[in-house]
C-alpha cells in the first residue's frame, strides 16, 4: 500500500513540477499509477502538448505496469538490478521498446508527423495501449497502415502480474511462449525432457495447463462477445476493437467508437459492462460464481 501511495505522491509532485496545477495533477496522478487512463480534459494528455507531461506519463505507466512485488524488492534491497534480473519486466521493457522503434520509424517513412512529433506521439501511444492505460496524445485509429491494429495486440499482453495493468499478463505470455516453443523441441527431440523454466526457475506442468486453459476461456468469451456485439448491428472493426478494449480493460477503440461508445446500441454496451467485469476480475473469479458446486459449498 505505501508503494503505491509513494508512487502517486511522486507522479503527482512530478505532473505539478512539469507544469500542471494541483488539480489536474491530484486526478492525472491518481489515473497513472491505476492505468486508468482518465483524464480531465477530453484531449487527455494531449491537452497539454507538453513532452516532459509525456515522459514523466511514460515513465510511471511503464512503472505501474511492473510488479509491485519487485517494486517492494527494489525498495528493500535499495538496488534497481532487481528489475533488470526480473524475465517478466525484461519481457515488458523489451516488448515496448521493440513495438516503439516499430512505430515510429513507421509515422516516419508515412510522413504522419515530423521527427520530433512522431518520436513523441509513436512512443506514448505504444506505451498508452500496450500498459491498457488508454492515455493519447494523438488520435492513433486514423494512423497509417496495422498500426491500430498492432497496438490493440499489444494490449492482450498488458502488465505483469500483480501490476495495475490490464490484459491477459505478461507473465502469462511468456509461459505460452515458453511451452509453445517446449512442443517444437518434442518434436525435434521426442525422447528429451524439456522443462519450462521462468528465468532459473522450473515451472510445473500443472501450472503451465493452467495458463492454457485461461488462454482458451480468454479465447472462446472473446469471440462470444463478439459475435454478440456483431449481432447488435455493430460493424466489424467497431465490435472487434470495442471488445478487445472492454476486456482489457484499455478504454479506447477503433470505428465508429474511437470518438466515444455514445452511439452504441444499448445492448452492445451491456455485453461490453460484461466484459469489463471478466477482464478486471481475471475471468475465473467471475466464472467461478455461476458454478453450481461454488454455491452448494
Amino acid at each position: 500500500m505505501y508503494i503505491y501511495a509513494a508512487l502517486t505522491i511522486t507522479c503527482f509532485l512530478a505532473y505539478m513540477a512539469a507544469g500542471m496545477n494541483w488539480f489536474d495533477a491530484l486526478g492525472h496522478s491518481f489515473s497513472t499509477v491505476a492505468i486508468g487512463g482518465f483524464s480531465t480534459y477530453d484531449a487527455s494528455i494531449g491537452h497539454f502538448d507538453s513532452a516532459a507531461i509525456e515522459l514523466i506519463c511514460i515513465f510511471f505507466l511503464i512503472i505501474s505496469a511492473m510488479s509491485f512485488s519487485l517494486h517492494f524488492l527494489a525498495w528493500r534491497g535499495r538496488r534497481i538490478r532487481h528489475y533488470f534480473q526480473d524475465p517478466e519486466a525484461r519481457f515488458l521493457l523489451m516488448f515496448l521498446a521493440f513495438l516503439s522503434v516499430i512505430t515510429v520509424i513507421s509515422l516516419w517513412l508515412t510522413g504522419t508527423y515530423d521527427t520530433e512529433r512522431g518520436l513523441r506521439h509513436g512512443v506514448f501511444q505504444v506505451v498508452s495501449i500496450a500498459t491498457t492505460s488508454g492515455f493519447s496524445v494523438a488520435d492513433f485509429s486514423v494512423w497509417p497502415g496495422a498500426l491500430p491494429f498492432l497496438l490493440f495486440v499489444a494490449a492482450f499482453v498488458g502488465g505483469c502480474s500483480g501490476s495495475t495493468g490490464g490484459g491477459m499478463k505478461v507473465i502469462r505470455i511468456i509461459l505460452i511462449l515458453k511451452q509453445g516453443m517446449r512442443e517444437v523441441m518434442r518434436l525435434i527431440h521426442p525422447n528429451a525432457v524439456i522443462a519450462v523454466k521462468i528465468g532459473k526457475v522450473s515451472v510445473p506442468d500443472g501450472i503451465a495447463q493452467a495458463v492454457w486453459g485461461f488462454f482458451s476461456v480468454y479465447v472462446m468469451l472473446f469471440f462470444l462477445m463478439l459475435v454478440g456485439v456483431m449481432a447488435t448491428g455493430v460493424d466489424q472493426v467497431t465490435a472487434w476493437s470495442t471488445v478487445a478494449s472492454a476486456l482489457n480493460n484499455l478504454g479506447p477503440a477503433l470505428g465508429e467508437a474511437s470518438e466515444n461508445y455514445g452511439e452504441m446500441p444499448t445492448l452492445s454496451k451491456w455485453i461490453l459492462v460484461v466484459a469489463m467485469l471478466l477482464g478486471r476480475l481475471e475471468i475465473f473469479t467471475v466464472l467461478v460464481l455461476f458454478t453450481p458446486a461454488f454455491w452448494r459449498r
